[in-house]
């Protein structure tokens, strides 16, 4: 007030600056030497300052220099108040701390309040009732007032610490007065005789109770364990989606005793760490560790469950993604089918695209839907999720050539039409019929029953021989031939005659087109014949032309004809002959 009529003073008797400023300095420091002189006293805003603490330091005198003008005003955001802080008395709270004056925190406070505390509560010559309210403006003392009329401070409240509860400094005073003198009272009442025995004895009963749990579960799950090895009931047949078994008999057995042994040893570990703080509190001395387990799995429930019910938009909107992406494949896979079938024709498409088209538009669906789903994944963010992508990256790009080789090539010949499935067709040596077609590989299997796997790569850099394709495609079958060598002194018309008859007699010819026969080449000893004819039905292939071998010989040796194979460059015998005799069998 003594600096404001100075400066006051100077501005209204225009006197030179540096003699005002001189007439400042004189006029306050008569004043503060004379605060200094009357003792320390509770700083203004010091929020709950116990009794014996040293008041932070004074701020020294700024010197005050003369400016050409007026600066402007210097802005700066208010920093954020410091957390609140509690003084506790063996663990439990006691009394919130939300200011603190000077360079001090609430923290800081509540450390030297709660060593003030216990040892109030272990002083048995201090009656709680002793704790009184005394108003001192701009306090209110609380401490503890002696039979004798004397009066010891013990903790003083100001309007600043009032305000962060938003009550008086008389209110919140007696608020915290009534408040210490419960926590000393129960305080000494937990440290009698009486005390400890009953927390003996409550100990004893609970640990009981958990033994006699402890001992009902395991004979329960040894139960429950024979019962599902006998597998008598009928809910123990095996794990079936449809037609598809999914576990056997003896797997589901295995999987549900795992299940048993999970579950049983993780409600021993519950149970185990629930009783260590509930024994540990029935202590006075370790309530404060049990407080602390409490508090963590407190904690870590309920960061679960704020988990959980954060996450349910999100889990809300990836079943709504992926509900519409499945409705979008099945809409896609019935469109396509309908385009097998022949229900729905399309100018240049054809009906065998219209499976493996659906199924690449289906994988093309299901990965858009998975891409805008993830975002929405819980800890789609973390480290975690980053760290797995990265190594599935990683596995993609040291696997993709291949792969990608693989499937380019797998689209390839999806495209070209080269083969479909039931095809017989020959590739790379391999002859058979065409049983799975997929964007990795193609299996055939042979006429005997094996089933070979060929790459898309290889098959789509080899030749393809295609037994079945003229005779789906265009207007004439598959032929097959045949060549056999006869003599030059048997009539050729008789031998085209021969070969025509062998061939109608064979079921697996067709008659259109008809069976024609053809003089391939004049050799040293004897005539190549060669007959084609038309085939029925491809997949016989191998049946067919072996009826109609049997059928030429059979032909020749009724006629006399000798088939001359193997050739003879020697004379022989000119009773020898390779006729084979008649034969009397079907």
């Amino acid at each position: 007030m003594v600096l404001q009529l100075a400066l006051i003073t100077v501005l209204l008797t225009g006197t030179d600056p540096q003699a005002g400023l001189a007439q400042v300095i004189q006029a306050v420091l008569p004043q503060a030497g004379a605060s200094r002189a009357t003792g320390p006293a509770p700083e203004a805003g010091l929020a709950l300052p116990w009794s014996g603490e040293t008041a932070p330091d004074a701020v020294p005198a700024a010197v005050i220099a003369p400016v050409p003008g007026p600066a402007p005003p210097l802005v700066t955001a208010p920093a954020p108040p410091p957390p609140s802080s509690w003084v506790t008395l063996e663990g439990r709270r006691v009394l919130e701390i939300r200011s603190a004056t000077g360079a001090q925190t609430p923290a800081e406070v509540a450390v030297r309040g709660s060593l003030r505390l216990r040892k109030l509560a272990e002083n048995l010559a201090v009656e709680p009732e002793h704790l009184e309210v005394r108003e001192d403006p701009p306090y209110a003392l609380i401490g503890l007032q002696h039979p004798g009329g004397g009066f010891t401070p013990q903790m003083a409240v100001d309007d600043r610490a009032a305000l962060a509860f938003g009550t008086s400094r008389q209110e919140l005073a007696e608020r915290y007065r009534d408040q210490m003198r419960a926590a000393i009272r129960q305080y000494r009442s937990s440290h009698t005789l009486g005390a400890w025995i009953r927390s003996t004895a409550l100990a004893t009963v609970v640990l009981g109770v958990y033994l006699l749990w402890l001992r009902i579960q395991t004979m329960l799950q040894r139960r429950l364990g024979r019962w599902i090895l006998q597998g008598h009931s009928p809910l123990l047949a095996g794990l079936r989606i449809g037609n598809t078994t999914v576990l056997d008999r003896g797997q589901e057995r295995a999987v549900l005793l795992r299940l048993l042994r999970l579950l049983h040893w993780g409600l021993l570990l519950l149970a185990s760490y629930l009783l260590i703080p509930l024994l540990l509190g029935l202590f006075p001395p370790t309530q404060m560790i049990a407080e602390g387990l409490r508090g963590h799995l407190r904690g870590v429930l309920i960061h679960l469950f704020d988990g959980a019910v954060a996450a349910i938009p999100n889990l809300l909107t990836i079943a709504l993604i992926l509900l519409l992406t499945r409705g979008l494949m099945r809409a896609c896979v019935d469109w396509f089918g309908a385009i097998e079938r022949g229900q729905l024709q399309i100018s240049g498409f054809y009906p065998e695209w219209a499976r493996p088209t659906g199924r690449l538009v289906a994988a093309t669906m299901m990965l858009a839907g998975l891409v805008v789903a993830y975002p929405y994944i819980p800890g789609s963010g973390s480290r975690a999720f980053q760290g797995a992508g990265l190594f599935v990256g990683l596995l993609a790009a040291l696997g993709s050539s291949a792969v990608a080789t693989n499937v380019i090539s797998g689209v390839m010949l999806i495209y070209t039409r080269a083969f479909q499935e039931g095809d017989r067709v020959e590739i790379n040596g391999v002859t058979g019929v065409v049983q799975d077609r997929n964007l990795l590989v193609t299996r055939i299997q042979t006429p005997r029953n094996e089933l070979v796997s060929l790459p898309n790569a290889m098959v789509i850099s080899t030749p393809v021989l295609n037994f079945s394709y003229s005779g789906r495609e265009g207007p004439w079958p598959v032929t097959i031939s045949t060549t056999i060598t006869i003599g030059y002194d048997v009539p050729w018309r008789q031998v085209h005659h021969l070969m025509l008859e062998a061939a109608r007699a064979v079921p697996g010819i067709a008659e259109q087109p008809a069976p024609k026969v053809l003089q391939t080449a004049l050799n040293d000893f004897h005539i190549s014949y060669e007959i084609d004819a038309s085939l029925r039905d491809v997949s016989l292939y191998r049946e067919t032309l072996s009826e109609l071998l049997a059928s030429l010989q059979d032909r020749f040796a009724a006629a006399g004809v000798e088939i001359l194979s193997p050739a003879y460059q020697a004379n022989r015998e000119s009773d020898s002959s390779t006729v084979p005799p008649a034969w009397g069998g079907s």
